[in-house]
């Protein structure tokens, strides 16, 4: 049995959810959200507590019980972003380095020989306060896919720490070369 996959989903007031074939529609205030359905598992929505409930035809199968907690967060997740977005802090670390909004596009300078933009997905919005860029969305993993991606054009360096990483992120330095001394 999944711990996490027999809990309910409890769906608060101005939340909505429709169970279609295989795909699960969340509605809220900011957003709609579809959640698709593995084969093996099937959701229901209970009626005296607002909630959906997960199943699947094998509790005993190792790979339906990950699917089971994972098809369960996911619904959790898309009814917490349909009531507040999601967000996610990079910071650009390094003499130079830049980023300004332009429309969908970012703009940065990353110590490359040229400016890198970046397309924003529609979903997802930006906004630039010096060195640090927040995004915001209602579906976390493409908040998070896209905060990768980000990433992913300078990662930060462990000897100077110069790069993009998530503003909570610890870089692990690591000391330089040391200088020999003459005997």
């Amino acid at each position: 049995m999944s711990r996490i996959g027999k809990k309910p989903v409890l769906l608060p007031a101005p939340v909505e959810a429709a169970i279609e074939s295989g795909k699960v529609v969340v509605k809220g205030p900011n957003a709609t959200l579809t959640v698709p359905l593995p084969p093996y598992a099937s959701v229901s929505l209970q009626a005296d507590p607002r909630a959906l409930l997960v199943t699947v035809s094998d509790g005993e199968r190792v790979e339906e019980r990950a699917i089971w907690g994972l098809t369960r967060q996911l619904l959790q997740n898309a009814v917490d972003g349909v009531q507040k977005p999601f967000q996610k802090s990079l910071e650009f670390v390094g003499v130079g380095f830049k980023v300004a909004l332009e429309g969908k596009n970012l703009s940065m300078d990353v110590g490359l020989s040229h400016k890198v933009v970046f397309s924003l997905p529609q979903e997802i919005e930006a906004k630039v306060e010096k060195q640090i860029l927040t995004l915001s969305g209602s579906d976390k993993y493409l908040l998070g896919e896209t905060a990768a991606q980000i990433r992913r054009i300078k990662p930060p360096e462990p000897y100077k720490g110069k790069g993009i990483k998530y503003v909570d992120e610890v870089i692990r330095r690591k000391a330089g070369k040391t200088a020999k001394t003459a005997a």
